[in-house]
């Protein structure tokens, strides 16, 4: 793979008219991306009809009361597979560190963690993930279609669903608004 520039701690966020209903307007935190592929989790968009205490019920964990939450869109690879996005402040088995401020872990124990108030001071929970094989992200790098801007604990743990996307756009200097929905040839 001849990829100069990891993207892993970094957010893609999607072009107008990528062409593809799956990501419009996506928001997707990149969790890992070397010479196997990349994998990110999306954070723009609920998954409607399901929160985390729903989820939590589907797995027998008991929420002791804790706050609900929604449940984000991560993306359309295994949607039935869950991941917990989070601060550094909790690390279990199978925990993945992304960039500084957070980490990525997919096993129960976070769960029962933070239903015990035991785990990550902050996270989200998502159902799926965004993942390109070997070479393919690279590739859909070069057209229209994602950004990639620097990424923040601010817009994952912070910003509303609702904001991330034009966020993550003015965050890097660039009015949303604006942004043109077709590319031009030179």
């Amino acid at each position: 793979m001849d990829k100069t520039v990891s993207l892993a701690g970094q957010f893609l966020l999607a072009m107008p008219g990528m062409g593809d209903p799956r990501f419009d307007h996506a928001v997707i935190a990149m969790c890992v991306h070397d010479e196997n592929g990349a994998l990110g989790i999306g954070i723009g968009h609920v998954v409607d009809g399901i929160s985390l205490h729903d989820l939590m019920d589907q797995l027998d964990i008991e929420p002791h009361g804790m706050e609900d939450r929604p449940i984000y869109h991560g993306g359309p690879v295994e949607p039935q597979r869950g991941f917990v996005l989070h601060s550094t402040d909790w690390q279990g088995e199978g925990s993945l560190l992304v960039g500084k401020g957070w980490a990525l872990t997919s096993t129960l124990d976070i769960l029962r963690a933070i239903a015990e108030e035991k785990g990550p001071r902050r996270y989200l929970v998502a159902m799926g993930y965004a993942g390109w094989a070997d070479g393919q992200l690279d590739e859909e790098m070069t057209r229209h279609g994602w950004f990639a801007t620097p990424g923040s604990d601010d817009l994952i743990f912070d910003t509303p669903c609702r904001e991330r996307w034009t966020r993550g756009f003015a965050d890097a200097g660039i009015d949303a608004r604006l942004l043109a929905s077709t590319t031009g040839t030179a």
